[in-house]
């Protein structure tokens, strides 16, 4: 982890926020990213951009992922392949603090971009157990609702909804905003939320 990245306040710092919804995949298979969404800012309270696309994909969505996120195979027609995009997702990811939810397959689907270096990562997951201890259900939607934040994402990713990877990537940046504010740690270095850190792939 980028030690001098640590050091500084964790509202100067740039940050980054990734969210993919996947394929779903059977008892033994691989799963698949078919669509990505991500934003970026100078600094943690600066307006974002946003990038989202559909990805293309080598097998069928599963109808347990569609039912879920809603994305079928034929939404995937014509969609560019996650190589292809790889000027994108470093303009978007490189040289900042990325954050996620949980964002283990996020680390996982971006390994095709092979030593990207990307990170350090920040897991919204780890800093809602560590920060709102009393909150049982932790699910990204949960834990907005609990941060008071959703109607924020909404403002910010008008028209989309959970599930849509925009959308989850808004909130984990509004929930890492929210409890940032609440626990009055703009000043403070990012080695603070160390508990919720992870070093880059």
């Amino acid at each position: 982890m980028d030690v001098r990245m640590t050091e500084r306040p964790i509202a100067e710092l740039p940050y980054a926020a990734i969210d993919f919804e996947s394929a779903g995949a059977a008892p033994g298979e691989t799963d698949l990213p078919i669509q990505v969404g991500m934003l970026c800012a100078p600094s943690l309270f600066a307006p974002v951009e946003f990038f989202t696309t559909y990805l293309a994909c080598e097998r069928p969505v599963r109808w347990s992922a569609s039912r879920l996120h809603g994305i079928t195979t034929a939404d995937l027609k014509g969609a560019p392949t996650m190589l292809s995009l790889w000027l994108t997702f470093r303009h978007f990811l490189a040289g900042r603090v990325v954050v996620g939810h949980n964002p283990s397959t996020e680390r996982r689907f971006l390994r095709v971009f092979p030593a990207h270096g990307f990170g350090p990562w920040l897991d919204t997951l780890a800093l809602a157990r560590h920060c709102i201890p009393i909150l049982q259900d932790l699910t990204l939607s949960s834990v907005c609702e609990a941060l008071g934040v959703v109607s924020a994402v909404d403002q910010l990713v008008p028209g989309k909804t959970w599930h849509h990877a925009l959308y989850d990537a808004a909130a984990s940046l509004e929930a890492l905003r929210a409890v940032v504010r609440a626990l009055q740690l703009q000043d403070r270095p990012l080695r603070t939320l160390q508990f919720a850190l992870k070093v880059s792939d």
